[in-house]
């Protein structure tokens, strides 16, 4: 099978936003509490953070996590996490019927973003509150000092201000088993009143407005029609969510999850500029797709996990090798969107769908979805370029061309660099060209593959088998690349131009 990319610098898709590569830790299972915080753990710091956790998260290079929810968010009182530990009260959590012990709350969670070399992209309640909370949030957190709020935030031993750039208006607000669920009009009007305080006390911050919380909600579109019907002029993205899964174990079909991704981020762009064109405004909205992933793994047990525990394991699925292959898909079609996706957020970070798993008495481990994200994060920064992309093509139940080859390239100008992702679809070894019509590539620095494992096969604590090799199976000379990419690979290549 022979596949070709033909790419020029003078054809540019965007710079990438590296805040494209965010991730999210919200407060359920055991992101939090057994995750990024267990005190009595053999490689806690002396605030209680896993340090083991610490490194792998930053391997990942993710600039911007999001906190503290998620479905949790439509229930939380920011004002419970906040003071002397010792006096902060303990809540039912009524997202995932689960007891809340506040013990890491916005300052513990600040210290983790600063050891993690992160910021926070952080949201606010708009299920069981509203404006005053949000603003008052964006007071504590913001704001110099000689306030009420700013002055408690320096009370509870944070001096200077957060400086928390990027907030979300509440979350999921169209699914009706959000805790505060609300019609597209209710909170589009919620949504512009609460964003419209916020910026009157920091005029600097970005919102991001809830979306619909997947393509398949019965509301999809007129829901965004709606809310930026009410909110343009007060908000700079628009959320928008989805999860993917195997459960009919149809691999072609699940591979080709990266196009519905796709259709989804193109009708909502759509979306976007026909109310900025019914507006006759000049302002463009962005994209934040704040929650993305692979889950499926858990359902089953999920069920079965009883309420009011602190901590309970839930969602914890166990990648495999082909969950792997279609995260990769993923993160190459929101670089193919990053002239609008600026901000993305994979959901979630330790335990909870995670590419980080944490035993509770024992090691952090990477599972098999860890490693596409962690190069493409690390080595997926520059500016992308417009592929051109020829290759052979199979059919679906809901596509009638999905390409066997899925890939993009990066040019970092400032290393000298171009990269390539790419993942062979098929079952057979692939001949992939690569042709530059202005610029050359001088020699190989890097190309790594992960390929040949059963599709099924997983990591674990003890053995992390899955994961990127060396491959030399590549020809370069002064006018193209050529290289063999495995059957069902995920491929990282790394050239000097």
């Amino acid at each position: 099978m022979e596949s070709k990319l033909t790419i020029s610098k003078k054809f540019k898709i965007s710079e990438v936003d590296p805040r494209i590569y965010g991730s999210f830790i919200e407060h359920m299972g055991r992101a939090v509490y057994e995750g990024i915080y267990q005190p009595d753990h053999p490689s806690a710091n002396e605030q209680g953070f896993r340090q083991d956790v610490i490194e792998l998260v930053k391997e990942l290079n993710s600039p911007l996590i999001r906190y503290p929810g998620g479905n949790f968010l439509s229930g939380y009182n920011w004002e419970d996490g906040v003071g002397p530990k010792e006096q902060r009260p303990k809540r039912l959590d009524l997202a995932w019927r689960s007891l809340e012990t506040n013990e890491v709350g916005m300052h513990e969670f600040a210290q983790w973003i600063e050891l993690v070399d992160s910021e926070i992209n952080m949201a606010v309640n708009l299920g069981t509150r509203g404006i005053d909370e949000a603003r008052n949030l964006v007071e504590y957190c913001n704001f110099e000092g000689g306030t009420y709020w700013s002055e408690q935030r320096k009370k509870n031993g944070q001096e200077k201000p957060f400086g928390i750039k990027t907030w979300c208006l509440g979350n999921e607000m169209d699914g009706p088993w959000q805790i505060g669920h609300k019609t597209a009009d209710e909170y589009g009007r919620l949504a512009e009143e609460a964003g419209k305080a916020m910026k009157l006390v920091d005029e600097s911050i970005e919102l991001v407005l809830c979306g619909s919380s997947n393509s398949h909600m019965p509301t999809f579109g007129e829901w965004e029609l709606t809310v930026l019907d009410h909110a343009y002029e007060q908000i700079d993205y628009l959320s928008l969510h989805q999860y993917y899964g195997n459960p009919e174990d149809d691999l072609e079909h699940y591979l080709a999850r990266s196009l519905d991704m796709d259709e989804f981020i193109q009708g909502v762009i759509a979306i976007c500029d026909s109310i900025k064109a019914k507006k006759h405004s000049k302002k463009q909205i962005n994209l934040s797709f704040d929650e993305w992933n692979i889950w499926y793994h858990s359902n089953e047990h999920d069920e079965q996990v009883k309420p009011w525990q602190v901590a309970p394991p839930l969602l914890e699925d166990h990648y495999n090798f082909e969950d792997a292959l279609l995260l990769g898909c993923l993160l190459i079609t929101l670089l193919k969107h990053s002239d609008r996706v600026k901000i993305a957020c994979l959901a979630q970070l330790v335990n909870v769908i995670a590419p980080i798993m944490t035993e509770t008495d024992g090691v952090a481990w990477r599972q098999t979805i860890f490693y596409p994200f962690m190069q493409v994060s690390n080595y997926g920064r520059g500016t992308v370029l417009t592929p051109i992309i020829e290759a052979p093509t199979y059919k679906t139940s809901d596509f009638e061309a999905v390409p066997y080859l899925e890939t993009i390239a990066v040019l970092n100008e400032e290393q000298n660099e171009v990269i390539l992702f790419a993942v062979n679809r098929g079952k057979e070894d692939m001949t992939f060209t690569i042709e530059t019509t202005d610029f050359a590539m001088k020699k190989i620095i890097e190309f790594t593959e992960m390929a040949g494992f059963d599709i099924k096969d997983t990591n674990t604590a003890n053995q992390e088998t899955i994961k990127p090799k060396q491959s030399m199976r590549y020809e370069l000379n002064e006018e193209k690349l050529s290289v063999k990419l495995a059957p069902l690979s995920w491929n990282m290549i790394r050239c000097e131009v």
